[in-house]
């Protein structure tokens, strides 16, 4: 079925001056704050203040004055969108849903008494919190890389600025240079996925350095989709790109950014640009908060509420996701699951069965997409997959043809959906 913004929405059923103290329930509107505003927030504090149709005062707190999305900001390194494609603005968040947007980062959150410290002074108070801040890198993860680093070995994994010096840097490359990744271990965000990163990479190259190498060094065993890439790179991309796993040692590298080396097993290769995607973990936030274990946080499926406080909901990347992976369309679903939670527990609303969705798609060449994804239903400790499905080997031209035009109109209609 082809997605437009008609249909993926059937299937989906600035603070001015100082901050006020805590109000009481009965004598104002209950209260809302979201942080983070991706994918899950922004499309949270939408819902939450749409649906409740007033009722509910929304707060979203987001440092960033301009949002843009990692899925698809593989596209703009492969040369087929621009930056500004895929950037979006809180705007209409704030003129057309009523929600008061702040432009802070949320540094604290302290649940006995139900604040939010930010980062200029002064906190916000909440009745329901919904905490979606995406990834962090664990520190050390690859050894010789840190944030400090960055510059010299981009990650671009969170999408901006990052993206546009990859990008400048991949144009950059010396004929016939080297381009490294060094691949991130499971549980990463996707998008931006790293093998459709390679792909893009690669038909860049092959348009303006078609005699440059691409080497992938990766501690998996086996990757997402890994026999549609492959087939696709062989078909593409023939002897451009080299992946090393963890039998050669993929999982045995440390970088050197100022000689530029990715050392392998002991082994020292130059390289000419890096891209370096470190081990992730649930943003910094919710470790201070005490709602992380193990990496992630625990919720419970039904609504999204951390296992650790009931009035807290956590989406996203953050999220132990059960068979859901990190992803923006899963974090947009589940952000329509937490806000119902959160319109029930604070006006009383109906609630309705939690079902979540999610499709990832892939471009490989032009006109070559992919896609795999579910249906999922909450389980008892986890999200569950109830329906699967996934691109084939040998499909024919213009079904991924159909696969790429699925995900532009998919893009037009999620971006609207969380931006409204």
């Amino acid at each position: 079925m082809t997605l437009n913004r008609r249909t993926f929405l059937g299937t989906t059923a600035a603070l001015a001056g100082t901050l006020a103290a805590p109000a009481v329930l009965g004598q104002s509107r209950p209260r809302a704050v979201v942080i983070g505003g991706g994918a899950g927030g922004a499309t949270a504090a939408r819902y939450i203040a749409n649906d409740s149709d007033g009722a509910i005062d929304v707060t979203l707190i987001e440092p960033a004055r301009h949002y843009y999305t990692c899925f698809f900001s593989n596209l703009y390194i492969g040369g087929f969108r621009s930056i500004e494609s895929i950037g979006h603005s809180y705007g209409t968040l704030a003129s057309d849903y009523g929600i008061n947007v702040v432009h802070d980062w949320a540094l604290a959150i302290d649940r006995d008494a139900k604040t939010v410290a930010l980062s200029g002074g002064g906190s916000v108070p909440y009745d329901r919190l919904v905490v979606s801040p995406g990834i962090d890198f664990k520190e050390g993860a690859v050894p010789g890389w840190s944030l400090a680093t960055q510059n010299a070995m981009p990650h671009a994994y969170k999408a901006g600025s990052q993206t546009e010096l990859l990008r400048a840097q991949i144009a950059a490359m010396p004929e016939g240079g080297t381009f490294a990744m060094v691949a991130p271990p499971n549980p990463y965000r996707c998008p931006p996925g790293p093998y459709e990163r390679v792909s893009m990479v690669a038909h860049y190259l092959n348009e303006h350095n078609p005699t440059a190498r691409i080497l992938i060094v990766d501690p998996k065993e086996t990757f997402s989709k890994q026999a549609l890439f492959q087939d696709g790179w062989s078909r593409h991309y023939p002897g451009m790109i080299e992946r090393i796993g963890p039998d050669f040692g993929g999982d045995r590298v440390e970088v050197r950014p100022d000689t530029m080396e990715v050392v392998i097993d002991g082994q020292a290769e130059s390289v000419d640009v890096c891209n370096v995607i470190p081990a992730q973990q649930a943003g910094g936030i919710l470790h201070q908060a005490g709602l992380v274990e193990n990496d992630w946080a625990t919720v419970v499926p039904a609504t999204m509420t951390s296992v650790m406080d009931e009035n807290i909901h956590v989406l996203g990347d953050s999220t132990r996701q059960g068979a859901m992976p990190k992803s923006g369309f899963s974090a947009n679903s589940q952000a329509k699951v937490a806000a119902m939670a959160v319109r029930h527990a604070l006006t009383d609303s109906r609630m309705f069965p939690a079902r979540f969705s999610n499709t990832c798609w892939s471009l490989i060449d032009t006109d070559d997409g992919i896609k795999v994804g579910a249906t999922y239903e909450a389980g008892e400790d986890r999200i569950e997959a109830v329906d699967t499905f996934i691109s084939q080997v040998g499909e024919s031209a213009e079904t991924r043809a159909e696969t790429y035009r699925e995900s532009l109109g998919w893009y037009d209609s999620i971006t609207a959906d969380m931006f409204g």
